[in-house]
């Protein structure tokens, strides 16, 4: 019984070792990535000088923290433009700043406004949200399906139920440059790949099938009418769907996840993230969205802003429902929040409003590596506001949760060697050495399929802590085949005792 007893407090404190190893490792991997941050709170309703000097002292700090070269953010606060600010580098290599007036690519925040354009041909009476989009289109057809086109409506396409696939995003061409038309695109990628309307499936497509919609009924390019009938009129007049070398402000270049430079590109299509525009442009958008407007009555706003599906994903974890076009939560203190964000290559955008309170932030940054950077300032913002948090802020605890299970894979690693090197491996079992050895090949197989993936979610989520945890699975996966593999050089110290 003693003996049994022994071994109980033996394993327990093998345990406590183990957690106070992962404690230990998972604290120094949040503070050397940077996920462990000691900064000045934010006090709720301070006055906005005071937000904007912590904002001015943080931003570059996490900019450097991140690798960002540079960002572009508007303030709203009661319903009007409270400040906005550039920060950093719209072109590290030749040291061109970036200025307030510098419009950037805002990838599918262009979706929210895709979403204005057609309710303005809803409320014109030019088009039904519930009739089947095909009804619309006389110059292009759906390709051979199973699934009924019928159910293809607009409001479905509006909401990501179309049953339309995400589309290629890796496709990208240098302005000027010539492109295939829409028309070829939607022909090649507008093929359904699941019965509409029965759940959410975020998709390009369906938002560039939108743009042949708008074409089709206006008789005008999908640019020309957005500009006329939407921009112009909420006073967005910095921003463009062309570009080219000869503007007075060029779009910055963007950046990747390892830090290399992008330069500036287009899409075929403009619908779903072609838009260019500066911070304040925005603002201008989220502006419009909090009262009446010069484009759309207020009623059919708050249809944009209702939700449509709840079973949103992966997006579910930030957000509560997708409506028309735009992203829903509900704020911790029951206030509707709405918001869209953008990422390209390069590029990594959002905008966050409140339109209750006729609050508002946008923040535009010419990185990929930027969603952690955009969390810590929408909490920032969100603290300063009083609401007390949004569902981006989750990114951060995200962190730290990866910064610990980072840390017990390394706890893990090291106790694996510690118990090799000191005899205590007590390896008898064959199935146990297979077993390790079967891990181990699995995770590498597993890092050697993520090195080869032109998009990862969880290194665009978390840019710098998935270096760490990719470098945690490799020390894992050689600690697992070396505990398994080399031979036995140390006895146990009490089994030689007993020899003795």
């Amino acid at each position: 019984m003693k003996i049994r007893s022994d071994k109980k407090i033996g394993g327990l404190r093998q345990w406590l070792c183990f957690l106070l190893l992962s404690f230990l490792f998972g604290s120094l991997v949040a503070l050397l990535s940077g996920s462990l941050q000691i900064k000045e709170n934010v006090h709720a309703g301070v006055p906005l000088d005071e937000f904007k000097a912590h904002m001015d002292k943080h931003i570059p700090i996490l900019m450097r923290k991140y690798g960002i070269p540079g960002c572009s953010i508007s303030l709203v606060k009661h319903g009007e433009i409270a400040a906005s600010e550039a920060y950093g580098y719209a072109d590290v290599e030749n040291h061109r700043l970036l200025t307030v007036n510098t419009p950037m690519s805002v990838q599918s925040i262009t979706k929210s406004l895709t979403a204005w354009g057609i309710m303005k041909l809803v409320e014109d009476g030019s088009l039904d949200l519930d009739a089947p989009v095909s009804q619309y289109l006389k110059n292009w057809q759906f390709p051979q399906t199973k699934y009924t086109v019928a159910k293809v409506t607009v409001r479905s396409l509006l909401s990501h139920t179309a049953g339309l696939p995400l589309g290629d995003f890796t496709n990208t061409y240098a302005p000027g440059e010539k492109m295939p038309s829409l028309l070829e695109k939607l022909t090649k990628e507008a093929v359904l790949i699941h019965e509409p309307g029965t759940k959410f499936s975020y998709s390009n497509v369906g938002y560039h099938l939108l743009e042949l919609l708008i074409e089709e009924v206006t008789g005008q390019r999908f640019a020309e009418y957005m500009i006329s009938e939407v921009l112009l009129p909420i006073g967005m007049g910095a921003s463009t769907f062309e570009i080219s070398r000869s503007m007075q402000h060029y779009p910055p270049t963007g950046y990747d996840l390892n830090g290399k430079p992008v330069p500036v590109y287009v899409y075929p299509e403009k619908s779903s993230g072609g838009l260019f525009a500066t911070a304040e442009d925005i603002a201008q958008f989220a502006i419009a969205g909090m009262k009446e407007n010069s484009v759309l009555n207020f009623e059919h706003v708050q249809v944009m802003y209702a939700p449509e599906r709840y079973k949103i994903g992966i997006y579910g974890m930030v957000f509560d429902a997708y409506g028309l076009g735009h992203y829903i939560e509900i704020l911790p203190n029951g206030l509707l929040s709405i918001s869209h964000g953008g990422q390209g290559n390069g590029i990594m955008t959002h905008f966050q409003v409140v339109p209750e309170t006729e609050d508002a932030i946008v923040i535009l940054t010419n990185s990929q590596r930027s969603w952690p950077f955009i969390a810590n300032l929408l909490s920032d913002w969100a603290q300063w506001r009083n609401f007390p948090s949004v569902g981006m802020g989750r990114i951060i605890w995200g962190q730290y949760a990866m910064s610990g299970f980072t840390g017990v894979l390394f706890a893990a690693s090291l106790v694996i060697m510690l118990n090799y090197f000191l005899g205590y491996r007590q390896q008898k079992s064959t199935v146990l050495k297979i077993f390790k050895i079967f891990t181990a090949i699995l995770l590498i197989g597993i890092i050697i399929w993520s090195i080869n993936q032109k998009y990862l979610f969880i290194t665009s989520v978390f840019p710098v802590l998935s270096l760490w945890l990719g470098g945690a699975v490799v020390v894992l996966s050689i600690t697992l085949l070396s505990s398994s593999l080399l031979p036995k050089t140390l006895k146990r110290k009490e089994g030689v005792a007993r020899r003795k």
